[in-house]
């Protein structure tokens, strides 16, 4: 049972940032797989397969790929893990969300391992890096918009 990102791969990136918005409504939008289209530009489809919980598969289309993730673990309103193999690339990933003094701390962490990884470890964790910078920057600016 994977119960969070592999520290030991040999990409690793941990990100964070701080929103200006409810917790309820930053959970809401980081939760709601199927709307992530509306929100995330690089993510082109995103569609849940049942409810939102442990053993639960979403398919997503990100960068011309098509990646189908299983939810490993959601404790609502904190933590979401999902992973799983993509592209000769295994990769988990987990979000945590506290609410401090009316804001919310967003971190994430994901690994990434397999050969493709193996190959180029520096550029791949790169592109992770970009990749989840720009998430964060939605995900921040659409929670922070008035609603």
């Amino acid at each position: 049972m994977i119960t969070t990102i592999d520290t030991s791969a040999p990409v690793v990136v941990r990100l964070s940032t701080v929103i200006s918005a409810p917790l309820e409504r930053v959970w809401s939008l980081h939760t709601d797989i199927d709307a992530w289209p509306t929100w995330q530009p690089d993510i082109t489809a995103a569609a849940l397969a049942g409810p939102l919980a442990p053993g639960s598969v979403f398919v997503w289309s990100t960068a011309g790929l098509e990646i189908s993730s299983t939810v490993y673990a959601v404790e609502p309103r904190h933590r979401i893990l999902w992973g799983g193999p993509a592209h000769g690339i295994t990769g988990i990933h987990q979000w945590t969300f506290d609410e401090q003094d009316g804001q919310v701390h967003v971190h994430t962490a994901e690994s990434w391992a397999g050969d493709p990884i193996q190959v180029d470890p520096d550029g791949m964790r790169a592109a992770l890096e970009t990749s989840l910078t720009t998430w964060l920057h939605h995900l921040k600016s659409t929670a922070e918009q008035p609603s």
